[in-house]
């Protein structure tokens, strides 16, 4: 088992935890050395009692915080009713659920599924079978252009385009139809699209390559290819929608409309998995049944909960604290640029943090927050990643913020 640096030594019944976790799961994951038991709020606590702030928020799947009542409410409803029927028959939460959600998100149909690389799975499908019968391409040739650096997934086709050697390697053969070109460079897009091209798959805040925001003039380019050129602009707004930027979704900054995006992570609640592909109608309207499914996609469970999500969303103030407390999170932490920090970017209660050479590194941060009972994790080494939950307060804020600046400034 991975040794623990000594500050983080913990109770042996941890150790037990941990080691039986090391012994029998998959070594697909390098969690800090903190074990869960409980949580509520913004705030997580080990098996030894201890409480600590979540600066991750699951990777932006518990934007409502952890146990949130309202989607706590709606499940424990929903349990003591009926949690899966299958799509062999229709349900009483599902259609309201697709309506509004469509709703919300300003678009005409919804293709619910369970976790975001499915999402992504079936807006490729999608985009490639309407580049057969809408746009005329010739059947097994579309492809579709997606930007170096992305995460979309792990999946083996999504895995294929991936320029990630971790995420990429050994795991061939690997799914043709991408052309990849480099994120924020419209022009290298506008040199890849051919009469071949269905779509154009982009996130608009790009999350595992370290919160990295685009130039301004991005994705409008990139629409007014798509129209130019007859091809659809798929958003991925996995991690970076549903109000973690300050609007509904982060494309909303750059004012422009895609024609399909995938949701997921926060559309369960933190509660289980559900997922989303939300566009226009003729977009979606090219599958016909049979054609794509899930047993367990757009179940009652989950559209029960997806549905009080979208009434927590429809209100705006999950937007308006994001933008609130974004503003101030990126005020405090743009104090340590030059002060062991290199660069900080991002939208609303998201941020990545560029450590600059000399100090600690990614993980070493981490350890060194987890010892000051802050949760946040690193991602490409050298930066920090942090999404706290949407709901966190002010002052919980600065205590994060505070552990934040005794580790990194110098």
């Amino acid at each position: 088992m991975t040794a623990v640096p000594s500050h983080l030594e913990t109770s042996s019944k941890a150790a037990d935890l941990r080691a039986l976790d090391d012994q029998y799961s998959a070594h697909n994951y390098h969690p800090l050395p903190v074990v869960i038991s409980e949580a509520s709020g913004a705030w997580m606590t080990d098996v030894d009692g201890r409480r600590h702030l979540d600066f991750l928020a699951g990777y932006s799947a518990l934007n409502f915080g952890h146990r949130h009542p309202a989607l706590v409410a709606a499940a424990t409803e929903q349990l003591g009713r009926v949690t899966l029927t299958s799509r062999a028959f229709h349900h009483d939460q599902l259609g309201p659920f697709c309506r509004e959600l469509a709703e919300l998100t300003g678009t005409d149909r919804v293709l619910p599924m369970n976790s975001g690389a499915e999402a992504v799975e079936s807006a490729i499908k999608i985009a490639r079978k309407w580049a057969y019968q809408v746009k005329g391409v010739p059947e097994n040739q579309a492809e579709i252009i997606v930007a170096g650096s992305n995460f979309h997934g792990r999946t083996t086709t999504i895995v294929s385009f991936s320029t990630d050697p971790v995420a990429h390697d050994e795991f061939g053969p690997y799914t043709p139809g991408f052309r990849i070109t480099d994120y924020g460079d419209a022009a290298a897009v506008e040199a890849a699209i051919t009469e071949r091209t269905a779509a154009i798959l982009v996130e608009p805040i790009q999350g595992e390559a370290g919160v990295i925001v685009p130039p301004a003039d991005y994705l409008p380019r990139l629409r007014r290819l798509c129209d130019e050129h007859g091809v659809l602009l798929i958003a991925d707004e996995i991690q970076s929608g549903l109000a973690r930027t300050g609007e509904l979704l982060a494309s909303e900054h750059d004012g422009i409309r895609a024609d399909l995006y995938t949701l997921g992570k926060a559309l369960g609640g933190g509660i289980l998995p559900v997922s989303a592909v939300v566009g226009r109608d003729d977009v979606l309207g090219v599958l016909r049944p049979g054609q794509h499914g899930s047993t367990f996609g757009g179940n009652p469970l989950a559209c029960a909960v997806g549905r009080a999500v979208v009434r927590l969303l429809s209100t705006g103030e999950f937007q308006e604290r994001s933008r609130e407390l974004g503003a101030h999170m990126h005020a405090r932490l743009g104090e340590l640029v030059g002060r062991g920090v290199l660069e900080v970017r991002g939208r609303g209660l998201w941020a990545g943090v560029e450590l600059a050479p000399g100090g600690p590194t990614g993980r070493q941060a981490s350890e060194a927050l987890l010892e000051r009972g802050v949760l946040c994790k690193e991602t490409q080494d050298t930066t920090l990643r942090l999404a706290p939950p949407l709901v966190i307060t002010r002052d919980e804020l600065d205590t994060g913020l505070d552990a934040i600046t005794e580790v990194l400034a110098r």
